[in-house]
């Protein structure tokens, strides 16, 4: 990893919307436990239920965290790699994906605990170690296939994991069961995948769902290139408008294939990759159009030092418990006379201070000009 300044050619709404989503993955759950502590009721069991995963099939807004920055890495690889293709050379970049790609692998392999529990208990498969995977696939096909060649494989990696669920039988299961345990995607990893199986009969990012995992990321890598080689007859505007456009056909395209398919997130069904990768392309024109198109820059200062150092507050996360060191500033009679104001309130105040205490490390970062990224 290295410390740089940050380029001044960068996407300022993807680092903003990498920052919101940071911002979720980091208090997502915290948040999720201030809300349950509220007085029941209508809003309060709609926001529980928008930051917990449904029990299997649904889609919820905790549920486009993760594909969200899949879109993100996707949609920074025609900015970086062509850059990098510029200065020194289509090997050059190839060196840049291969690096980048084994130390983020390697690094979550650590955040799972590495080898601290033994070889059989290191967790191979994770949230990091997708996000390896997946740009070294898309970065390869955005160097090596031309455009529609890259939508022919998206289409090819939606459509095969689609037949490969519906049609290939499971050893006493009838096939297209897509349930838990009754698919091929689970029984693949409880009879395959080494090492440490997250839920035990199966992995939320296991083997054979990686392969929509990676059209999530080219969804992304379309975006990207829109953003970056649209016709100059588009405008700025025009092309936030497109990628809006756009978002609303794929989640159209997944709603309906969902009543055949369904939207599973734990196996990343290829309506959930669509539903998920029309959100990601709304929210990117919507972050694209009010802050590169209009300048309205301010109100996502915040959002901007998270997103220019996302992994370091992802890594830290992991080994600080900004929850806990919240609580011991203003738990106890504080959070208790807050929560006997209105019951919640107090937890949702610690949790308030967590995500502060991330912004304000991330914007003495940013302060100081230290970006580290692999």
């Amino acid at each position: 990893m290295s410390a740089a300044n940050l380029p001044s050619s960068r996407l300022v709404s993807l680092d903003a919307l990498r920052g919101f989503d940071m911002l979720w993955i980091v208090g997502a759950d915290a948040f999720a436990a201030a809300f349950r502590q509220f007085e029941p009721g209508p809003v309060q069991a709609f926001l529980v239920r928008q930051f917990d995963h449904p029990a299997w099939a649904g889609f919820t807004f905790y549920d486009l965290i993760f594909p969200l920055f899949l879109f993100m890495m996707g949609t920074a690889i025609p900015f970086s790699l062509d850059k990098i293709i510029q200065n020194g050379g289509r090997a050059d970049a190839v060196k840049r994906i291969l690096r980048r790609s084994l130390l983020l692998y390697v690094l979550g392999v650590i955040y799972y605990g590495g080898l601290s529990s033994g070889w059989d208990e290191v967790r191979w498969v994770g949230v990091l170690q997708r996000l390896a995977i997946c740009y070294l696939a898309a970065s390869m096909l955005y160097l090596f296939v031309r455009p529609r060649g890259q939508v022919i494989a998206c289409a090819a990696l939606l459509l095969g994991y689609w037949a490969l669920l519906t049609f290939v039988p499971v050893p006493d299961i009838a096939p297209g069961d897509y349930s838990r345990g009754q698919n091929l995607a689970n029984w693949i990893d409880a009879n395959y995948l080494p090492g440490k199986v997250w839920y035990g009969d199966y992995d939320p990012e296991g083997l054979l769902s990686t392969l929509p995992a990676v059209a999530s990321c080219l969804f992304g890598v379309f975006a990207g290139r829109w953003l970056r080689q649209a016709p100059p007859q588009y405008t700025p505007a025009n092309r936030a408008l497109v990628l809006a456009l756009g978002g609303v056909a794929l989640i159209a395209i997944g709603g309906l294939w969902a009543f055949q398919f369904p939207i599973v997130k734990r196996i990343w069904t290829s309506s959930y990759a669509l539903v998920a990768g029309g959100g990601s392309a709304i929210l990117l024109g919507l972050f694209y159009y009010l802050i590169d198109v209009r300048g309205w820059k301010k109100w996502a200062h915040p959002f901007v030092w998270i997103g220019t150092n996302a992994l370091t507050i992802y890594l830290l996360s992991r080994f600080i418990d900004f929850g806990d060191l919240s609580a011991r500033l203003i738990g106890g009679p504080l959070s208790g006379g807050l929560n006997a104001i209105l019951p919640g309130l107090g937890a949702l105040a610690e949790c308030m201070l967590g995500i502060a205490l991330c912004v304000a490390i991330c914007r003495f970062l940013y302060r100081h000009k230290v970006f580290i990224r692999l």
